[in-house]
C-alpha cells in the first residue's frame, strides 16, 4: 500500500467529473445564467436609475432651497423697506401735525395780538372819553366858581391828580 496517494489521479472518474461539470454548466447557462444575468443587469440599471433620480431630486431640492433662501432674503429686505417707509411716513405725519399745530398757535397768537390791539384802542378811546369828561367837568367848575388864576391852577392840578389815580394812563 502506498502511503502517499496523489492528490489528483488521472482516471475515468476525473473525466466523468469534468463531463458532469461541463454538462451542468451548459444546463445552468441555458436555463439560469441568462435569467440571472438579466436580473443582475436590470438590478444594476434600476440602481443607476435610482441614483440618477436621487441626484435629480437632490438638485431640484437644492434649487428650491436656494429659491426659498432668496425669498427669505427678499422678505427680510422688503420688511426693512416697509418699516423704513412707515417710519418716513410717520415722520412726515408728525411734521405735518407739528406744522399744523404751529400754524394754529401762530393764528391764536395773532388773534390775541389783534384782540389786545383792539382792547388797547378801545381803552384809549375810553380814556379819551373820560379825559374829555373830566376836562368838561373841570371847565364847568372853573366857570361856576369864577376863581382867580391861582385857584384855577390848583383845581386843574387836583382834577389831573384824581384822573391819574383811576388808572387810565397810557
Amino acid at each position: 500500500m502506498e502511503l502517499y496517494a496523489p492528490l489528483i489521479a488521472f482516471n475515468w472518474t476525473l473525466v466523468m467529473q469534468w463531463v458532469t461539470v461541463l454538462v451542468l454548466f451548459l444546463i445552468l447557462k441555458k436555463f439560469f445564467f441568462e435569467k440571472v444575468n438579466n436580473f443582475i443587469v436590470a438590478r444594476g440599471q434600476a440602481i443607476q436609475d435610482s441614483i440618477a433620480n436621487a441626484e435629480l431630486i437632490n438638485n431640484k431640492a437644492e434649487i428650491k432651497l436656494e429659491t426659498y433662501n432668496k425669498r427669505i432674503a427678499n422678505i427680510e429686505s422688503e420688511g426693512r423697506e416697509i418699516i423704513k417707509s412707515a417710519k418716513i411716513k410717520a415722520e412726515h405725519q408728525a411734521n405735518d401735525i407739528l406744522d399744523s399745530a404751529n400754524k394754529k398757535a401762530e393764528e391764536i397768537i395773532n388773534q390775541a395780538k389783534h384782540e389786545i390791539e383792539r382792547e388797547k384802542v378801545h381803552a384809549i378811546q375810553e380814556m379819551k372819553s373820560q379825559i374829555i369828561t373830566y376836562a368838561l367837568m373841570a371847565a364847568e367848575k372853573i366857570l361856576e366858581k369864577n376863581l382867580e388864576a391861582e385857584g384855577q391852577d390848583a383845581l386843574i392840578d387836583k382834577i389831573i391828580e384824581q384822573a391819574g389815580t383811576t388808572g387810565w394812563r397810557n
